[in-house]
């Protein structure tokens, strides 16, 4: 695994809603071996841990980096209130993104603050993409205008039926499925919907790509804290570590316990 440790000036902040929030932060180094679905670890001051945030997009052009989290703690709190001209220390990329082929019809699950990553990861595919997003209620939806000028064909469930299909993401991917094939799933989002995901996948023999979610302490391989159970070849299982390993796992590795 090769990151860089950089200081990154704040560009640009936009607030999401009232609990998530966008950084567009200007990168030299790191933005340069970055891939889509790789994350950052960010320091936060008067915190000894960094704070691990996935990659929504990035430019290695414009040299530019863009982050979206959610409050989650003391931690993101912080974060939430840096502004633009702040500058952010930050070790990036870190962990195996996602294989991108444009080429294929591909469908992108996400739920909640796992929607993020799928953004610069579906926006190559453009028409290539169907985008299946799920949140609590429509005060929680997030980017979705972004995900369809990219040109995907975008679909939205929320738990409380206040936009879109009421019920779970999970039902519109198996609606998805039956409407017409695809070569490939994405999906990055709270582990029981993963799992749900996973197992549609397996039914129908599409291949899938999952992005977990482990508490981390290093982001590097070197704390063992984000361990999670996964599968050998020869079906024995053994446990790997999501911040080196992975995020990004095929579906059919991992021990969905």
């Amino acid at each position: 695994m090769k990151y860089t440790q950089e200081l990154c000036p704040i560009i640009q902040k936009d607030t999401l809603n009232r609990t998530t929030f966008s950084f567009v932060v200007k990168s030299e180094k790191a933005v340069q071996t970055m891939q889509p679905g790789q994350f950052a670890n960010l320091r936060v001051a008067g915190k000894t841990l960094r704070r691990p945030i996935s990659v929504c997009g990035f430019n290695r052009e414009e040299g530019w980096i863009r982050f979206v989290f959610e409050i989650r703690g003391e931690g993101t709190a912080i974060l939430a209130r840096m502004n633009e001209g702040d500058t952010l220390d930050i070790l990036a990329p870190l962990g195996n993104g996602f294989a991108i082929d444009p080429t294929e019809k591909a469908v992108f699950v996400g739920g909640g603050i796992g929607v993020p990553p799928l953004l610069g990861a579906s926006a190559p595919y453009g028409e290539n993409a169907t985008v299946l997003l799920g949140f609590r209620n429509m005060r929680a939806i997030i980017l979705s205008d972004e995900f369809e000028a990219n040109g995907a064909d975008v679909r939205i469930a929320t738990d409380d039926g206040s936009y879109g299909h009421h019920g779970f993401v999970t039902q519109l991917l198996a609606q998805r499925l039956d409407e017409a094939p695809c070569d490939v799933i994405y999906a990055c989002g709270p582990t029981p919907m993963l799992k749900l995901v996973a197992a549609e996948a397996e039914q129908r023999g599409i291949r899938c790509m999952v992005s977990l979610e482990e508490r981390m302490g290093c982001g590097v391989g070197a704390c063992l804290v984000c361990a999670c159970k996964t599968k050998r070849e020869d079906g024995s299982e053994t446990y790997r570590h999501v911040c080196k390993n992975g995020p990004v796992f095929d579906s059919r590795e991992v021990v969905w316990e």
